[in-house]
């Protein structure tokens, strides 16, 4: 594995074709990988209209796994990458069949879990808007359950009067029922029940990662290791959201293992973590969470790669500009990562495009996926499809 020096080295041969791979890990999503593979050609073709570069994108002609091939022309210089989604959306699919009752279940161990250790009045003390978003579901599913109850007692308490009692309760019941079956029903616009799951998946063990996750995250840690032996310039890893924590970990133990089995790779390909509106705190403030904060620890020291942090103070959803070493308190004497940018949604999307997109808050999350129309020092694309490794292209730079 190399450092900062290799990367200036990799990026001064203006005549031949600069390769990379790229693996992008997402946060808790459900979804189809397609879904980024579409949104990375339509933003993509985007920024390169407002950018004048050209992108070019076609299927992976392998198969195995999910992910496209990008061919740039950028700046005078030809470069192709491999974008690969580590995909992990059936874990998220099964942890998220819970029905209703086992979601007031879980909202009330969730709750526990961050205010019985603490974590919560930690958490508050940073900014306000992640801790409005994982408060968002709570006070919402409590407010559907105060709604079910008024609407259910009260025809229950009509029919008693009118009936029976036991009739009247029973009626009460079915009504409550079916007000809620009616909520959750409806939830892809709300999205409660979702980020009551995804909060929860975090929480369910302390902060520790389940046993199914851990096993996916040593494939995922094979699969990079396997792409550092390729004839490419970088391998760029990209986590997005809660997947920011997971590629921290993931990278942790591959460093670990490459210096235990066969140590330092000096031909190696330069290899750079882009963490994109990540959440690491809700994770890392929590008691079991020592693995993670270990990596934190770990990753923030190394020379072996390049770690750079994108936020941005719309992202309602993100710890935004909040170094998550430096705010976990586990940061070494040599800490030398992440380097903490701003994608500065307010400067970086014209006013119009600004209005129209500031209250859509799970929008703006997935932002630094997108187009930007008035792009500062921050394109997705020519980070992960350029002729530049991550390094040189943020060599110098003071955090935001």
């Amino acid at each position: 594995m190399t450092g900062d020096s290799s990367d200036q080295i990799r990026d001064g041969g203006a005549g031949r074709i600069f390769r990379r791979r790229v693996f992008y890990i997402p946060g808790y999503d459900p979804v189809h990988p397609r879904r980024y593979r579409e949104l990375y050609r339509k933003e993509g073709a985007e920024q390169a209209r407002i950018q004048g570069y050209h992108l070019d994108l076609k299927p992976k002609p392998e198969k195995g796994s999910y992910g496209w091939q990008v061919t740039a022309d950028m700046d005078g210089r030809r470069a192709e990458a491999e974008v690969e989604v580590l995909v992990w959306s059936d874990i998220v699919k099964s942890s998220m069949k819970r029905g209703i009752l086992g979601t007031y279940l879980q909202l009330v161990r969730t709750a526990w879990a961050y205010l019985g250790s603490g974590a919560l009045f930690r958490l508050m003390k940073l900014r306000g808007g992640p801790m409005v978003a994982a408060l968002y579901p709570i006070i919402v599913l409590l407010l559907q359950l105060l709604a079910a109850l008024v609407l259910g007692s009260s025809l229950g308490f009509l029919t008693g009067w009118l009936t029976h009692w036991a009739v009247g309760l029973a009626a009460g019941a079915g009504v409550a029922s079916a007000v809620l079956s009616v909520f959750k029903r409806h939830d892809n616009r709300i999205l409660a029940y979702y980020l009551m799951n995804d909060y929860a998946y975090s929480a369910q063990a302390g902060g520790a990662n389940p046993p199914e996750l851990e096993a996916r995250m040593a494939e995922f840690r094979r699969r990079i290791a396997a792409a550092l032996t390729e004839e490419v310039d970088e391998v760029l890893v990209v986590g997005h959201s809660s997947g920011a924590h997971l590629a921290v970990s993931i990278l942790s133990d591959l460093i670990r293992h490459d210096l235990e089995h066969s140590g330092p790779g000096a031909n190696r390909p330069a290899l750079a973590l882009l963490s994109l509106g990540q959440v690491v705190p809700i994770v890392s403030f929590l008691p079991e969470a020592r693995r993670l904060r270990r990596d934190l620890a770990f990753l923030s020291a190394r020379d072996e790669l390049t770690w750079v942090d994108v936020t941005a103070p719309g992202d309602a959803c993100a710890f935004a500009l909040c170094d998550p070493v430096s705010v976990t308190g586990v940061a070494p004497e040599n800490k030398r990562w992440p380097l903490v940018l701003s994608a500065a949604f307010s400067q970086s999307l014209s006013p119009e495009r600004w209005e129209y997109l500031r209250r859509q808050y799970f929008r703006l999350h997935f932002q630094y996926l997108c187009a930007f129309d008035r792009p500062g020092h921050y394109d997705y694309f020519q980070i992960t499809a350029g002729p530049i490794t991550l390094g040189a292209r943020y060599a110098g730079r003071v955090p935001s």
